[in-house]
């Protein structure tokens, strides 16, 4: 049996930790700049809000329904997953980080012990109580019936935060109540060809043969027909290496002085060389991308783009630093009010083993590995960019993102401790 737990209105919850009078409240977070929500609350829900709203076409909304929001922290945000991470790990053996606020848990065997729903119901207690979060838990024999299981959860209160599927006659009950499109696997593409085949419900799906299902659907569908069944066939660990590696961001103000292009790519290599080290990785390519607003009526529209292949696949920030920097010489175009840019690191390989190459020209390639990991292990001890490329600037410069209502890193960095006063 697989459990899945979900967070609800995750990045909203957070906030209402930290600002309790929230409780009850609607609640938005916004995007990069604060320009779309992509969390709300139920309330919020309620007053006609969704995600992805541009936060400029619902200000009458967000004014008249007394909405609060706030920009994203994802430090914040993190630091909370990681309590809930320790929470679940402290209960159960083996436990799968999906998403930031979402986690899977392995529950073969505990049966023989536990009554499941009770035990997640304890863990969900516990987490609410220790860190103020509400989590929703779904249980069932696959991954797929344990989200549709955590959905139910959290939509009806009478499972008290824990939805169990562990029969067939609540597994079929299940598929014909949930909707179609909701399903784990099924795209806008997949979900237009199955109504057109006349499958309008999961249990529709779950019902049709195997041959039929290989017949008309690639392997993805046809795992999620399994797993709709019953039949667990869908790893969701994170492969060893990812294809790629990307950091990129719309600026705060449009930026026309190659500087501060030159600081927001210094900025956004070294933050892709951190996962890359942090995933004991290299990246054999680099490629930058600069961008105007493709909204702007009076601009005519520039996305400039290149890549270089590296000579020997490193993670060293200085190295691809360099390297990106000078991509974006190539690409910059004087004059152009430039409003993103991005930083792209591919051809990812293990770390070890590294075929070298003659003519090298980096020297001491072991020192700098292990200047690499002093900084790291610097900055994982002093706070986040405590050690930086003075080419990434101070952290005031115009390219950096809007936070107009962003609530102050409480849980990572000690200068910006909640006060309380009484």
């Amino acid at each position: 049996m697989f459990a899945l737990v979900d967070c609800n209105s995750f990045f909203c919850a957070v906030e209402r930790v930290f600002h309790p009078g929230l409780r009850g409240i609607p609640v938005c977070v916004l995007s990069n700049n604060d320009g779309c929500i992509v969390a709300l609350t139920p309330e919020a829900k309620a007053l006609g809000l969704k995600r992805g709203d541009p936060l400029f076409k619902v200000r009458d909304v967000v004014a008249q329904g007394g909405v609060r929001v706030f920009s994203g922290n994802l430090m914040l945000y993190a630091a909370m997953s990681r309590r809930i991470n320790r929470i679940l790990r402290h209960h159960i053996h083996y436990v799968e980080t999906y998403s930031i606020d979402e986690c899977f848990c392995n529950l073969q065997g505990y049966d023989q012990f536990h009554n499941l729903a009770d035990f997640m119901r304890t863990i969900a207690n516990t987490i609410d109580r220790y860190t103020g979060i509400p989590v929703s838990v779904g249980i069932a024999p696959t991954k797929t019936l344990a989200k549709m299981g955590s959905k139910f959860a959290k939509q009806y209160k009478g499972y008290r935060a824990v939805c169990l599927i562990d029969t067939e006659e609540k597994r079929r009950k299940a598929l014909g109540l949930f909707p179609l499109a909701d399903v784990w696997g099924i795209g806008r593409n997949t979900l237009r060809d199955l109504q057109a085949y006349g499958v309008n419900t999961p249990l529709d799906l779950a019902e049709k043969s195997e041959t039929w299902v290989r017949s008309r659907f690639s392997l993805p569908v046809v795992r999620t027909w399994m797993e709709l069944r019953g039949i667990p066939c869908i790893d969701t660990a994170e492969p060893l290496m990812a294809g790629s590696i990307t950091t990129s961001r719309s600026f705060g103000q449009k930026v026309t002085d190659l500087s501060n292009p030159r600081e927001a790519v210094a900025h956004f290599t070294a933050a892709c060389a951190n996962k890359l080290r942090a995933r004991n990785a290299l990246a054999g390519t680099v490629s930058v991308f600069v961008a105007n607003s493709p909204f702007a009526p009076t601009e005519a529209w520039y996305g400039g783009g290149s890549t270089r292949p590296l000579f020997v696949p490193t993670a060293d920030t200085l190295e691809l630093t360099r390297t990106a920097l000078d991509i974006l010489t190539e690409i910059y175009r004087p004059g152009i009010p430039y409003k993103k840019a991005g930083v792209i690191l591919s051809d990812i390989v293990p770390a070890s083993p590294l075929q070298l190459r003659l003519f090298d020209p980096v020297s001491g390639r072991s020192h700098r590995r292990r200047l690499m990991q002093v900084v790291d292990g610097l900055n994982h001890r002093f706070g986040l960019k405590r050690v930086h490329l003075a080419v990434e600037g101070d952290g005031e410069s115009p390219w950096h993102v809007k936070c107009a209502h962003r609530t102050p890193d409480y849980l990572t960095d000690i200068n910006q401790l909640l006060t309380v006063n009484i």
